[in-house]
């Protein structure tokens, strides 16, 4: 048996229940990739840590590039497709994916055994919205293959009782969803913010990173959504809907019991993957990859946030990493719904770190033009910039903490993540990319997951420099006159309302 079996065997006997409370002790400054590390190894304590070569790791650009590439990879794959996302758009671009997965699977089938399997995590809400939706898009998916083919809906447990009844289900996702979006094909996978709908593939902008033949990040992640696939609510060929056996119901049954049964099933995953890759590490840390062609100066960090089951690594470590920009980094922070918790705003305010924070204009945000209630949310969001900023202003911030504004004609913006710079450098060494917001909802009520890259690969530096630079040229920088522009006001009523709702959106 080689060692690395060994390793393999012993990590889920290793793996702990329960992550330890982060250290708070700053790591000391770095030179290489090992001391770039060492400035980050304290998340490798908490979460899984996976050396990767940096030329494997891409940055796309744009919604078409993200939706070109998904397609192109859905036709290759020959074992597995895992597509995790809030919700699948029902337009013509959606079909087009679904049928590029119909045709994967014809393909397999004319193979004695079919390898291929097709694994989909969706919001049960979102999912279920209207006549047609998520769930019939995939139905004939599902009853054409039902031996490759799984649908799993995630239904928060906190959506339940009285409250399940009255919400209206246009409103019922703001209780909390499945938010996570990762999309895998073979040993490759896209970590990214957007959802599988068609604005996110033609006109709204998000950020998105294609990690290449990267298995045991791939494998990690496919686990993952299997996880939370085996605690959800499982698609049926008639359209109905069922738990697995020996499953807790999420708003049926117990919610303590549902939140501590799929607690134990997804940190199993987190904490396998941390002890095995730690113990592969140990064995292992001067090898190059297995063709020795590129050196693995790259980390990978999974990053998982799931409140309502007791996980919170994500924010755990987001705090740390804003606690720990010191006086000699530069952040670049984006939200497409800025919403910091206070928490996060506490940190940023109190911070030594330069600031660069980039958010939505009312007219880029994704409810500009709503109907009804949602109609107003813009409003919501600049009266939130504006006690925001007022605060930078009246602590004397201002030449440190900077906001900026994205503009786009017929554009709308939900990127999100930061990049980090350390001193000295003009390329951040750092970045956060996946699915949370920062504010409220991305840490107390949905599921998300992100990945920290820490890279010493200047051709990934770079990569990472130019999608920045490209995301804030389309920018403007907010003064106080920002604010007295006609499109900024904000109605009495929304004022008054957004403290009481903040939390929801």
């Amino acid at each position: 048996m080689t060692s690395r079996s060994t390793v393999l065997l012993l990590a889920p006997l290793l793996a702990e229940a329960d992550s330890a409370p982060l250290a708070s002790s700053r790591p000391p400054g770095f030179t290489g990739v090992e001391g770039l590390h060492s400035r980050f190894q304290w998340m490798a304590d908490h979460v899984p840590a996976f050396r990767v070569p940096g030329g494997r790791i891409r940055i796309l650009h744009s919604p078409d590039e993200f939706y070109q590439t998904m397609k192109t990879r859905i036709k290759t794959a020959k074992s597995r497709v895992v597509m995790a996302s809030l919700y699948l758009g029902t337009g013509p671009l959606e079909q087009d994916l679904v049928d590029c997965m119909e045709e994967a699977l014809e393909r397999s089938q004319e193979d004695h055994v079919p390898d291929l399997k097709v694994s989909f995590l969706l919001d049960y809400t979102r999912g279920s919205r209207g006549k047609h939706n998520s769930r019939t898009m995939l139905l004939p998916l599902l009853q054409r293959f039902p031996e490759q083919m799984r649908v799993s809906l995630y239904h928060t447990p906190d959506l339940r009782g009285l409250l399940r009844l009255l919400v209206p289900e246009r409103f019922n996702e703001t209780i909390g969803v499945q938010h996570i979006k990762a999309y895998l094909f073979d040993n490759s996978l896209i970590i990214s913010g957007a959802n599988l709908s068609d604005s996110y593939f033609t006109n709204r902008q998000d950020r998105y990173v294609l990690l290449e033949d990267c298995e045991e990040v791939a494998d990690f992640f496919a686990e993952l959504v299997g996880a939370v696939g085996d605690v959800s609510l499982q698609l049926q060929p008639d359209n109905s809907v069922h738990m697995m056996e020996g499953m807790v119901h999420p708003y049926k049954g117990n919610r303590a019991e549902f939140s501590a049964s799929a607690q134990r099933r997804i940190m199993e995953v987190v904490n396998t993957a941390r002890v095995r890759q730690s113990m592969l590490e140990a064995e292992c840390s001067d090898i190059l990859d297995s063709d020795r062609t590129m050196p693995n100066d790259t980390w990978i960090f999974p990053l998982v946030q799931m409140k309502p089951l007791g996980i919170h690594l994500d924010e755990q470590v987001t705090q740390r990493l804003l606690i720990e920009a010191g006086g000699d980094s530069v952040v670049y922070l984006t939200s497409g719904y800025f919403n910091l918790t206070c928490t996060y705003m506490q940190l940023v305010l109190g911070a030594a770190a330069d600031y660069r924070i980039l958010m939505a204009s009312p007219e880029v945000n994704g409810f500009f033009g709503a109907k009804g209630v949602a109609g107003a949310i813009p409003e919501a969001y600049v009266h939130l910039a504006r006690q925001f900023y007022k605060k930078v202003c009246q602590l004397g911030q201002q030449s440190r903490v900077h906001l900026h504004e994205y503009h786009r004609p017929n554009w709308t913006f939900h990127a999100k993540g930061l990049w980090y710079y350390v001193e000295g450098r003009d390329l951040p060494c750092l970045t956060l990319i996946g699915s949370p917001n920062f504010g409220y909802r991305s840490v107390h009520r949905d599921l998300e997951a992100q990945i920290a890259i820490v890279t010493e690969n200047e051709e990934l530096q770079m990569q990472l420099q130019q999608e920045q630079e490209v995301l804030y040229q389309s920018s403007t920088q907010v003064s106080n006159s920002t604010f007295n522009q006609p499109d900024r006001h904000v109605k009495l009523w929304v004022q008054l309302v957004t403290p009481l709702i903040k939390n929801f959106f």
